[in-house]
C-alpha cells in the first residue's frame, strides 16, 4: 500500500540542490575551459577558471558535510551495503530497468520509509559519493595547487596526469548526472521525484523484508 511520507528532510534537500547547482556550474565552466571554441567560449576563460575554482571549493565543503553527516547521523544507514544476495538484487533491478518498466511491471524495490535507494542506485551512489567525487575534488585541488602534485610519476608530468584524470572523472560524473536525471523521471509521474526534492514528500510503499 502506498502512502505520502515526509521522506526528504529540509537539510537533505538543501544539500542536494546545492550539489546539483555546483555540478552544473562545474560542467559548464569545465566545458568552456577545455572544449569550447576560444573565439566563442561558453564562458570567458578567465571567468570560467575563477568560477570553476570557487565552485569546486564550495563542492568540497559540501562533500565534507555529506561525509561527516553520514558518519554521525541516521542518513549513513542508506549507504551501508547488505552484501548477501546483492548480485541477485542488482540483476533483478537491472532487468526491471531494461524490460519491466516498459511493460508496466511493479517495481522490484520500491521506495519505502527504510529504503531510499533501489540496489542499482545504492551501488551507484556509493561509487559516486565515496570514489568519484572525492577523486575529482582531490585532483582539482592538485591542479589549483600544482606544487603539491608529484613532479613526474612513471616518467610523465604529474600535472598532465592529474589533469587527464580530473577531466576523465568529470566526464564520468557528467554522464552519471544525465542518467540520474533520466531515472528521476521514472516515478508516479515524470515530475513526481523532482517535486519530492522540493517539498520533501514522496509516495512510499509499506516496508517489507528485503530479498536475498
Amino acid at each position: 500500500m502506498s502512502k505520502l511520507s515526509y521522506h526528504y528532510p529540509l537539510i537533505i534537500r538543501i544539500w542536494h540542490i546545492l550539489n546539483a547547482l555546483c555540478i552544473l556550474l562545474l560542467i559548464a565552466t569545465g566545458i568552456s575551459m577545455y572544449y569550447a571554441d576560444p573565439g566563442r567560449p561558453l564562458i570567458e576563460f578567465s571567468w570560467a577558471v575563477k568560477l570553476h575554482n570557487f565552485t569546486g571549493i564550495v563542492l568540497s565543503f559540501s562533500y565534507l558535510i555529506f561525509f561527516f553527516a553520514n558518519l554521525f547521523t541516521e542518513n549513513g544507514c542508506y549507504y551501508r551495503t547488505k552484501w548477501k544476495g546483492i548480485i541477485n538484487r542488482l540483476i533483478k533491478q537491472g532487468m526491471y530497468y531494461m524490460f519491466g518498466m516498459f511493460k508496466g511491471e511493479k517495481k522490484p524495490f520500491p521506495i519505502t520509509e527504510k529504503r531510499k535507494f533501489n540496489p542499482l542506485q545504492h551501488i551507484s551512489y556509493i561509487m559516486i559519493m565515496y570514489l568519484a567525487v572525492p577523486f575529482v575534488i582531490i585532483s582539482g585541488l592538485g591542479l589549483m595547487f600544482p606544487e603539491s602534485v608529484l613532479k613526474a610519476p612513471f616518467g610523465v608530468g604529474g600535472i598532465l596526469i592529474t589533469d587527464i584524470l580530473h577531466v576523465a572523472t568529470g566526464f564520468f560524473l557528467s554522464l552519471f548526472l544525465i542518467i540520474h536525471i533520466y531515472v528521476s523521471t521514472i516515478g508516479a509521474s515524470k515530475s513526481a521525484n523532482f517535486k519530492s526534492i522540493v517539498n520533501g514528500y514522496a509516495l512510499v510503499e509499506e516496508d517489507e523484508e528485503e530479498e536475498d
